[in-house]
């Protein structure tokens, strides 16, 4: 991936109700969901809903397939962790990264 795709993958992301939907079409697995189950799901209005996949089918982070009447909709697992590999490489300049399980100590300032 390059810092373009990523640059629109993240702006995609970057709005409450389309990480919702992206989140749940992953949890979804590769089945995916018909869009009125998303939109009840999600409580989104059909209107907003569109607006939404669109957003994320133009980052690539979903695809749409046509069964009989029903629009399918499943996450792009290949784009997906193209972004995760893209932001975390080289990540911690090639030395031991910090176990995530383990909470890091908080900042401590000195007084004023």
């Amino acid at each position: 991936m390059d810092i373009h795709s990523a640059a629109i993958a993240l702006g995609a992301l970057a709005q409450e109700h389309r990480l919702a939907l992206f989140r749940l079409l992953v949890q979804a697995g590769p089945d995916g969901l018909p869009a009125g189950a998303i939109a009840s799901e999600l409580g989104i209005p059909n209107s907003s809903l569109s607006f939404h996949l669109a957003q994320l089918r133009g980052a690539r982070l979903i695809t749409q397939e046509r069964q009989h009447r029903s629009l399918i909709y499943r996450a792009n697992y290949p784009v997906m962790n193209g972004l995760i590999d893209y932001l975390t490489e080289n990540c911690c300049a090639g030395s031991d990264c910090p176990d995530p399980a383990v909470p890091s100590s908080p900042v401590q300032r000195k007084p004023s």
